[in-house]
């Protein structure tokens, strides 16, 4: 078994003093080598970054590498400032330190022959761990796609995450991997235009355990979930004067995250399926009813009777509705009449429907997913021209100003090899649609689908793109999360909601799973009679766990009281210890709660 070492210093500050004192960086190095022949066989040394994740992250194109993350991790000479020790050509070519006229030191991969000719360093993946992964790349010339790859001990490349990396700037490559067996693995870079030489500095691999990551997680929940908030009460008699000890009761009456589920037609067919989707969630999407293949199968044809009545069962139990879709670029799923068609009669076509479904739901809906998986497919694109997709988007808002416009794509989060829709390139296309001529004012949104595997999901890779994706600054919604049937699916799926939870750049969760009575047979979380399945289970005792439980308190002898509240809507009521007479009040808890004082009177 391989020993590894991780990095040595936590901050910036720290990783350039390195770079500037060559005398201190051999002491250092010194002491390292030391310490690797003073270990035990698959010893691994415990530094200050066993707890800590970096969430920081950028897609702009930097003159000079950012920082080093975790002073490396586990990877050795993490910033080639002692050369090439610890790396090693992989495949053909050639490798090589260069240092630019900043005196900054980065390795060099060119004469390349294949796409995973570089360089690449040996490290030890442990079961059950994640690994967190990050790089600055540079390409040669022009722009191009770079990944980091793990060539497993059983030959396999897995990819770990990439970035369109360009000439003359330095790109922030950040991604990750779970490990799914103990064995050594290579790490290494992987461009498929060989002619193009492969720059890269600062790389850094860091370990966490599952018990590491889930402490991530909650540490970032009371951050970004809960807020202090304070409370005076006074006599409605005397006011100003503080009811020392008075009695205070809080009930949550609404969570303030969206956590929601699809639904479809067969919820107007059972009362069972309604009262089990009523009692448990507050949003949905339809997954079917609202596409053009459901509201117009033939053309001039239109039917908006199942989605009407779907809306008024939403509306009928409070039940927040997004809307899903007004397009899907995919050719397969246009109506059958929609693809024989002609540009021009297309854009008519398209043009009517748009009008009429975005219309008849204006100030009903929270959302749209305006093109569905645009980075995938082009339909409309294709045929209609390449500014078609933006377009709509500003059609859809001048015709319901009140709901958020969502770009939604698939494999954004769950799948690191689809790099057609990486975070990086999922900005840029989201960047194209948002800042068309008079796109730039719509409230926008980031649909990612959260559609898994069977596997273990990466929820090192998951966490990196969310990372990425909140650098455009809008809500982020995994919109349609489902895993794939297997042993572990109840346990996997419970780690992607968390996963998705916890991360401060989500603003809701809907899953496309429900009750095998649905046909949600992929990821049913109710049997034939409505019993939960195990994925059932995780549901309901994540909507219990991210519920506010009501809460008895006393304020203090003049009146005041402070508590930690998730956000949401809560009701209060306060008794007079002494007259015993109570008043009721509503309030709601942001994030910016902390700011505010509640004021109530009795």
């Amino acid at each position: 078994m391989d020993t590894v070492i991780p990095g040595f210093s936590r901050t910036a500050p720290i990783a350039g003093a390195m770079r500037s004192s060559p005398g201190f960086n051999m002491f250092l190095f010194l002491s390292l080598a030391f310490a690797l022949l003073s270990l035990g066989s698959g010893q691994i040394m415990q530094t200050v970054f066993d707890d800590y994740y970096d969430s920081s992250a950028t897609t702009q194109c930097l003159a000079e590498p950012g920082s080093l993350m975790y002073g490396g991790g586990v990877i050795l000479n993490p910033e080639f400032i002692h050369g090439t020790s610890g790396w090693t050509v992989l495949g053909e070519g050639a490798t090589e330190v260069r240092i630019s006229h900043t005196n900054n030191r980065f390795m060099v991969a060119r004469d390349r022959k294949r796409p995973t000719d570089s360089f690449s360093q040996k490290v030890q993946l442990e079961k059950g761990m994640f690994y967190a992964f990050s790089a600055w790349v540079q390409v040669s010339q022009g722009s191009e796609t770079v990944a980091v790859v793990f060539r497993t001990r059983d030959g396999k490349f897995v990819r770990g995450g990439s970035v369109v990396a360009k000439q003359g700037c330095w790109s922030l490559l950040k991604g990750g991997i779970a490990a799914n067996s103990s064995s050594p693995a290579d790490v290494l870079f992987e461009s498929k235009n060989t002619s193009t030489e492969i720059w890269v500095d600062n790389v850094a691999l860091q370990p966490f355990s599952k018990k590491q990551w889930r402490n991530h997680q909650e540490e970032s929940i009371e951050k970004v979930r809960k807020s202090t908030v304070r409370f005076q009460i006074t006599s409605a008699n005397e006011r100003g004067l503080g009811v020392g000890g008075a009695n205070v009761l809080i009930k949550q009456i609404k969570p303030g995250f969206p956590f929601g589920c699809g639904m479809n037609f067969h919820i107007l067919e059972s009362a069972d399926y309604q009262n089990w989707f009523a009692s448990r969630f507050r949003y949905a999407t339809f997954t079917n009813a609202m596409k053009w293949y459901s509201t117009e199968k033939e053309q001039g044809q239109e039917d908006y009777s199942v989605a009407d009545a779907m809306l008024k069962f939403a509306q009928d139990n409070n039940i927040l509705i997004r809307g899903h879709n007004v397009f899907w670029d995919d050719p397969k799923y246009q109506p059958d009449w929609v693809r024989t068609l002609s540009p021009d009669d297309l854009q008519k076509a398209a043009e009517k429907r748009i009008n009429s479904v975005v219309s008849r739901y204006a100030g009903e809906l929270i959302a749209w997913d305006v093109v569905n998986e645009n980075l995938h497919f082009s339909f409309f694109e294709d045929n209609l021209g390449e500014n078609a997709s933006s377009m709509y988007y500003s059609t859809a808002y001048k015709l319901d100003p009140t709901s958020r416009m969502f770009l939604n794509e698939y494999n954004t989060i769950e799948y690191s090899g689809d790099e057609k829709v990486s975070p990086g390139n999922y900005k840029k296309r989201f960047q194209e649609i948002f800042s068309y001529p008079g796109n730039e004012d719509i409230p926008a949104g980031i649909g990612v689908q959260g559609h898994f595997g069977t596997g273990q999901p990466n929820l090192a890779y998951m966490r990196s793109s969310l990372d990425i994706l909140a650098t455009i600054g809008v809500p982020i919604w995994l919109t349609e999360v489902s895993v794939a049937p297997g042993a572990n699916q109840a346990q996997y799926l419970e780690e992607v909601l968390r996963e998705a939870y916890s991360h401060p750049g989500v603003e809701g969760i809907i899953m496309f799973a429900g009750p095998a009575y649905a046909d949600f047979n992929s990821t049913a979380l109710a049997d034939m009679n409505f019993d939960n399945t195990p994925a059932g289970d995780v549901v309901d005792q994540l909507i219990q766990e991210w519920r506010f439980k009501d809460l008895a308190a006393h304020a203090d002898d003049e009146g005041f009281f402070s508590t930690k509240l998730l956000h949401g809507e809560y009701e209060i009521t306060i008794t007079d210890p002494i007259s015993n007479s109570s008043s009721t009040s509503r309030f709601q808890v942001t994030k910016d709660s902390f700011k505010i004082i509640y004021h109530f009177h009795i």
